[in-house]
């Protein structure tokens, strides 16, 4: 990270200010080569202020300046590390003696057994009644929208299905669900029913014959939406329990906690890191960094829209990244005064202000191609296309987690309700990585049945091939069919 000056109470604070050719502004900047740096005496802010780093691709240092800005680390603190590794060790010895110890311990909530701790279907329909009628009705539109794209991405891939070439020789792919899965959902001062239906409802789509849902309740304190969603989404069994005690409890089994196949949703660095290490024993969907958008804007969406668009990933979290691009050095002027006007509003406007201070960034370019190209480099989670033209661009992007076409699609229509799934790859992973999807719960066998013809063609093939690798049983196994 570029060094910053440090604020204080006791003095005023020193903040470089750029400004554009035609003299100092008001706003930090960096748009062209021949900026002036300032550095002007203020006080200290009374009211959070959005202060995005501004670069230009035109700058002299802009590939390291921009590479600094994207950096982030998912190694994890070694301390975090070693208690991870204690708690699934104990987990794993000891059962729910210890999920039931570490329970009381983190989550100030002591319980008798397990059993005092798992939610009955009674419970989850009892909060999904308790909620207002525009809430439930919420839900249920939601989770038919999230049900309805995935029933139809199933069908784009996600069935079994077979072929016979000319000499009758079957080939295909037999597609069956998991088991049994499990979803952690954060609880406590965050809550997230979106997460509870964007994990299960695809499950429930693919066909998985259990649901198993882990939510932490700090000092017994339930969140009835996420109940609610849970109720709605069809989770099959739901425990009180979080951290890396309940991906511990869900990856090796207890006497009460079912052994699932695969463990899906987010979670703090305790859960991410528990995760990445029952990696093995059951799958996972991934190991999800900070959340991300990038706005791609060619200058004729409202500001405001964009502005807000930007905050609503910075909201979530001090490590969040929000990134603007675009060719209107004046547009990005106008976005970044909402900004300026819009935040002190906010309820989480401290949260979005240390991000964009932090990590976030408006970044000047010669052209929208030289955007798509940019944003195909950082490969973000969120991509949102604003533009009057978003077809024309959208086929230069390659890397992203989800993206959005037109000033109309806000990204947080995608984080709740539009269909497909909001668990997207982060950190520059939609390289190579997929949004969580139907087929994450389903695995694939390949379906084989040489006929009494191919295996006359398909047995020389195999033998010379056998012969070759020095595999001589496998060769004398392809001969034997031979005629």
């Amino acid at each position: 990270m570029r060094p910053r000056p440090a604020s204080s109470i006791h003095g005023p604070r020193f903040i470089p200010i750029r400004s554009f050719r035609g003299g100092p502004q008001s706003a930090p900047w960096a748009g062209c080569d021949n900026c002036l740096l300032l550095f002007t005496r203020i006080r200290p802010a009374m009211s959070p202020t959005a202060s995005p780093l501004f670069l230009s691709t035109a700058q002299p240092d802009f590939q390291e300046r921009f590479t600094e800005r994207l950096h982030w680390s998912a190694e994890q603190d070694e301390a975090i590390e070693q208690r991870v590794k204690d708690i699934l060790r104990e987990v794993r010895a000891r059962g729910d003696e210890a999920v039931l110890a570490f329970t009381a311990r983190f989550d100030r909530l002591p319980a008798a057994s397990m059993a005092a701790l798992e939610l009955q279907a009674a419970d989850l329909r009892a909060a999904f009644e308790s909620l207002p009628a525009a809430q439930r009705q919420a839900l249920e539109q939601a989770a038919a929208r999230i049900r309805r794209y995935h029933e139809w991405q199933k069908k784009q891939g996600g069935e079994t299905a077979s072929y016979r070439d000319e000499d009758g020789t079957l080939l295909g792919q037999k597609v069956t669900p998991l088991d049994r899965v499990g979803i952690y959902v954060p609880g406590g001062k965050a809550a997230y029913p979106s997460s509870v239906l964007m994990n299960a409802v695809p499950a429930h789509v693919a066909g998985v014959g259990e649901i198993i849902m882990v939510v932490p309740t700090p000092g017994g304190e339930r969140n009835a939406l996420v109940l609610a969603a849970a109720h709605v989404a069809g989770v099959s069994r739901a425990f009180t329990i979080g951290g890396a005690q309940a991906i511990a409890a869900l990856a090796y089994g207890t006497a009460c906690v079912p052994r699932v196949d695969k463990i899906t949703g987010p979670g703090n660095a305790y859960v991410a890191s528990a995760k990445k290490h029952v990696f093995g024993q059951v799958g996972i969907d991934m190991i999800a960094g900070p959340s991300e958008i990038l706005v791609l804007a060619d200058g004729t969406t409202p500001p405001d829209w964009v502005a807000m668009d930007l905050f609503s990933q910075a909201e979530h979290d001090e490590l969040a990244q929000s990134i603007l691009l675009a060719p209107d050095e004046s547009y990005m002027r106008q976005v970044h005064e909402a900004m300026q006007r819009l935040l002190p509003a906010l309820p989480r406007a401290a949260i979005i202000a240390k991000s964009l201070a932090g990590r976030g960034a408006f970044i000047h370019t010669r052209s929208m191609q030289e955007a798509c190209e940019i944003a195909n480099r950082i490969a973000p989670e969120h991509l949102e296309i604003s533009s009057r033209e978003p077809h024309r661009w959208e086929p230069l992007l390659r890397h992203a987690g989800a993206i959005f076409l037109g000033a109309y699609t806000s990204e947080s229509l995608g984080d709740y309700c539009a269909g497909p799934n909001h668990v997207l790859p982060t950190s520059g992973t939609a390289r190579f990585s997929s949004p969580l999807s139907v087929y994450d719960f389903q695995k694939r066998s390949s379906l084989i049945e040489v006929s009494e013809a191919g295996a006359q063609k398909l047995g020389r093939i195999a033998s010379v091939l056998a012969h070759g690798e020095g595999l001589q049983a496998h060769a004398r196994a392809a001969q034997m069919r031979l005629k």
